[in-house]
């Protein structure tokens, strides 16, 4: 292959920051079917914030590069911006449907996008998190159907594994060390060549395709079977009125302690990977039993914390009907506008079951997203946010959902009437700052 030409498929919180990467050295044509998205970064914005507009900008480019020499990134919706490049990146969406099956719906999408125009020589190389098996078992045959190419004699693939952390401006893309893997062991060290060009980390060439599948999807399945565990030891401490965080404090003073904390688990990784692992389990004749199990303990703390604040209620003498509560933070986790399977919505919904007004506020959500996402509008201006307290003359509740910079700088306590209370769901309070967390 003599001029790579990249084309990143997908320009989302994993796509685009890949793009901008690869654009420092070579020629990348970014493919997004979303026409606003194409806009704003073709004006060198990135609504996810993941990457600084001035970065942005530094690497996009007004014209398809791969007839030159130059390098760069264009942005398009149009496929036949991307007929010319030799290297496919797929970095789409792979989400769970309402009954958490895995939904490849993208991914195939993507596939039969590529497969239109793939040639002679190219590479596929897939970035999305799936279970094992899915990029040759699924994929392959959808490039070979329609492209009517042989795979691994008249095109190739790789499978790499996003690791990208949203709102995560320490540990970003290129510093993050890459698993790699090719279908034959040439295309493997090709593959792993084109990464470690970018990717100053390094890294780690997997002996195939499955191996480097299955080596994404126990990393976040892990992470929510270990989450699931404090958040069990915070359901027994809460019984017996001991802070579990506090018991996590002195428990981590042992060298080999694992520094985990109780919280809500939601996001478009964590909360969602397990599910493939466990279908694909399920499908070979096993059923996982620690995996599903530690899927439904953390799912169900959005109802536990609501039962933890109405306790709390009660106990201040706080009327619940009709009470007036302050939800701090709609997106999935801290820094970061990304609103995708949430789990502060289930604590939002619960509090509402028990007949309480709930007020959103988050600086980083977009209120028309979540309206689109959830229903209900949020709000993004403190100063409305204070006008709501004096009018009511105050919250009965303040929740710490989500623990962004912003709230982390309030004096939580003007918001509430004088026998309102403060749950501190994240921790991330001082102990003045709350009268329970977690």
């Amino acid at each position: 292959m003599k001029k790579i030409k990249l084309a990143i498929i997908g320009l989302g919180y994993v796509g685009l920051p890949l793009a901008r990467l690869f654009a420092t050295k070579y020629a990348v044509v970014g493919f997004d079917i979303n026409q606003t998205r194409i806009d704003e970064l073709r004006k060198g914005i990135d609504a996810t914030q993941e990457i600084e507009n001035k970065d942005l900008q530094s690497v996009t480019i007004d014209h398809v590069p791969f007839d030159s020499e130059s390098k760069g990134l264009y942005c398009t919706n149009q496929i036949d911006d991307i007929k010319e490049a030799n290297v496919f990146i797929v970095t789409v969406p792979t989400p769970v449907d309402k009954n958490n099956r895995p939904n490849l719906t993208p991914l195939h999408k993507a596939s039969e996008t590529i497969s239109r125009i793939l040639k002679k020589g190219d590479v596929v190389i897939y970035e999305s998190t799936v279970y094992p098996g899915v990029t040759e078992d699924e994929c392959i045959p959808i490039l070979e159907r329609i492209s009517s190419l042989k795979f691994n004699v008249d095109f190739f693939a790789g499978y790499s594994p996003e690791r990208i952390n949203p709102g995560d401006k320490k540990h970003t893309v290129d510093k993050i060390l890459k698993v790699t893997s090719g279908s034959t062991p040439e295309i493997g060290v090709f593959v792993d060549n084109l990464y470690k060009s970018v990717i100053v980390a390094g890294t780690h060439l997997a002996s195939s395709i499955k191996v480097a599948e299955a080596s994404k999807v126990i990393e976040n399945s892990q992470r929510d079977i270990n989450i699931a565990f404090v958040n069990e030891l915070a359901k027994i401490f809460a019984l017996m009125d001991i802070d579990t965080n506090e018991v996590l404090e002195a428990a981590s003073t042992k060298w080999n302690f694992l520094p985990f904390k109780p919280g809500l688990v939601g996001g478009h990784c964590i909360g969602v990977d397990p599910f493939y692992l466990a279908q694909k389990a399920q499908e070979i004749g096993y059923y996982s039993e620690l995996i599903l199990t530690s899927r439904r303990l953390n799912d169900s703390m959005g109802p536990f914390v609501a039962s933890q604040i109405i306790k709390l209620m009660i106990k201040n003498d706080l009327k619940i009907k009709g009470g007036k509560i302050l939800n701090l933070g709609i997106t999935f986790k801290e820094n970061c506008p990304d609103i995708r399977n949430s789990k502060a919505i289930d604590v939002i919904k619960a509090l509402e079951e028990y007949g309480l007004e709930v007020v959103t506020f988050d600086p980083w959500a977009n209120p028309d997203e979540v309206q689109l996402e959830y229903g209900f509008k949020s709000m993004n201006n403190i100063e409305e946010i204070f006008k709501i307290s004096q009018k009511i003359h105050g919250f009965d509740a303040v929740v710490l959902t989500v623990a962004h910079q912003e709230f982390l700088k309030l004096n939580l306590r003007d918001l509430l009437n004088k026998d309102g209370v403060v749950y501190d769901v994240k921790g991330a309070l001082p102990k003045n700052m709350y009268d329970k967390r977690l």
